[in-house]
């Protein structure tokens, strides 16, 4: 008798695990498909955070009274324990593909978080037409107004529980500095040979009498350094007939006014083989 009520507890066990492993079977294609619900691009349907982290629950609630089961099964009641490999198998399936999801939504929403605080707190650019049209190549003027943007998304005062030292840092280290020479044509022919810019500066021939150019600066950069940088190119290419105009860009309020005409307004001033950085 008393072999009988035990063979009888073991199996009321095993339809528990068999319950549950159906159970388990159904949600996580369910899960699966919520979580593909969420992007950051894509419309979040009201409510859906809340059912996944409930679901996400009550999955890892199962899977724990299964593991607890077994545990008792394959120790005090082995012998009459009737294993079904192939259903462990997927039930540690279900199992890894519930925490992938779970974390790859987990992530998605902190991305969805980071996009929202940005857009609040950014600042509304209004960049002066003639400013932005820097270069006359399309794919030179996508780059740096690439730059550019990237540049005054970061120039804004987050809230004080936003701020880590790495946003710290990207705050207050990015620039770049727009430079311009004009002069005669074949000492520009010159310039251009015999210049080297790194991967993301940008440089190009605007006219006969002018290169335009950009340099994206990752760390903090003294204008003086820049400065004599490019006397030293002008100096060791003889290039004592041009004119180099440098204009330093570090935040929204260094784009503000008619840059183009204090630009051009500067250009005149200037004697040839002069280098001046124009501060706004």
């Amino acid at each position: 008798m008393e072999q009988d009520r035990v063979q009888r507890y073991v199996k009321g066990l095993e339809k528990t695990i068999q319950n549950n492993h159906h159970y388990l079977k159904e949600s996580i294609e369910d899960f699966q498909e919520m979580c593909r619900m969420v992007g950051p691009e894509k419309h979040i349907p009201a409510g859906i955070a809340i059912d996944i982290r409930e679901l996400y629950k009550e999955i890892f609630s199962r899977l724990k009274e299964i593991k607890a089961i077994e545990q008792l099964l394959q120790g005090k009641y082995r012998q009459y324990y009737h294993r079904d490999s192939l259903m462990d198998k997927e039930i540690l399936e279900f199992g890894f593909i519930a925490k992938n999801c779970y974390s790859k939504f987990e992530y998605t929403m902190v991305q969805i978080e980071s996009i929202k605080r940005l857009k609040e707190h950014a600042p509304k650019v209004d960049h002066p037409r003639e400013f932005l049209r820097w270069f006359r190549s399309k794919e030179n003027q996508v780059a740096f107004t690439k730059d550019l943007r990237i540049l005054l998304e970061l120039d804004y005062e987050p809230a004080p529980e936003e701020v880590g030292e790495e946003r710290r840092d990207m705050a207050g280290t990015r620039g770049l500095t727009l430079f311009l020479f004009s002069g005669d044509s074949l000492s520009l022919d010159r310039l251009q040979s015999q210049i080297q810019l790194r991967e993301h500066d940008i440089m190009e021939r605007y006219s006969q009498e002018e290169v335009r150019g950009v340099l994206a600066h990752l760390r903090t950069v003294d204008p003086i350094e820049v400065e004599k940088k490019f006397q030293q190119v002008m100096e060791s290419q003889g290039l004592t007939e041009l004119k180099c105009l440098l204009l330093p860009i570090h935040s929204q309020k260094d784009l503000e006014g008619d840059l183009q005409k204090l630009i051009e307004t500067t250009l005149k001033e200037m004697a040839q083989g002069e280098l001046r950085t124009l501060s706004v």
